[in-house]
C-alpha cells in the first residue's frame, strides 16, 4: 500500500472552508499576490536592464527594496490568513511547502536588503543575489497558482481530487 492507495486528503475541510471564503484576508491576499507580481516584473527589467547595460543601477536597487517590501507585506498576512483559516501561523499541512520555500524567499530577499544597507555586495553582484531571490519566488508562485488550481477543483467537484490530478 503506497502513497498513491490512501485517500487524498481535502486541501481544506468544510469548516477551513468557510473560515477561507469569509475572512477579509483572503480578499487582502487575492489583492496583494498579482500587486506583487507586478511590481516583480517591473523590477526583474529593471533589474536585467542594469546587468545588460550598466545604466539604471540604482532605479534597479530601489525596485528590489520595493519588492522586498510587498513581499513581507504579503507573508505577514498570508500567515494572519494561515492562522484564520486552520488556526496555525504557517506550515498548516495544506501549505506545508509553499511556507518552506516562502522561507528560503525571504532569507533571499533579505539577504539583498542586508548586503544593499552594509554595502556587502555591489552593483553586478548584488544583482545577482537579486535575481536569485527573483527565481525562488517564481517557483514559489507557482506552487501557489497550482494549489489555488487545486483548490478550484476541489471546489467544483463532488469529491476531493489529489493534487496531482490538479498538474496539468
Amino acid at each position: 500500500m503506497g502513497p498513491e492507495d490512501r485517500p487524498a486528503r481535502p486541501l481544506y475541510t468544510p469548516t477551513e472552508r468557510r473560515r477561507r471564503d469569509s475572512s477579509l484576508w483572503t480578499v487582502v491576499q487575492g489583492v496583494l499576490a498579482p500587486l506583487q507580481f507586478a511590481i516583480f516584473l517591473v523590477s526583474l527589467v529593471l533589474v536585467l536592464r542594469a546587468l545588460a547595460t550598466d545604466d539604471g543601477l540604482r532605479a534597479a536597487e530601489i525596485s528590489v527594496v520595493v519588492k522586498t517590501l510587498a513581499l513581507y507585506a504579503i507573508m505577514v498576512t498570508g500567515s494572519i490568513w494561515e492562522k484564520v483559516v486552520f488556526g496555525r501561523w504557517l506550515f498548516a499541512p495544506a501549505f506545508f511547502w509553499e511556507d518552506v520555500v516562502s522561507m528560503l524567499v525571504l532569507a533571499l530577499h533579505t539577504a539583498y536588503l542586508a548586503a544593499l544597507a552594509t554595502g556587502a555586495l555591489r552593483g553586478q553582484a548584488l544583482l545577482l543575489l537579486a535575481l536569485a531571490a527573483y527565481a525562488t519566488y517564481v517557483i514559489n508562485a507557482a506552487q501557489f497558482l497550482l494549489k489555488l488550481r487545486a483548490a478550484r477543483m476541489e471546489s467544483a467537484g463532488s469529491h476531493a481530487p489529489r493534487l496531482a490530478e490538479a498538474l496539468p
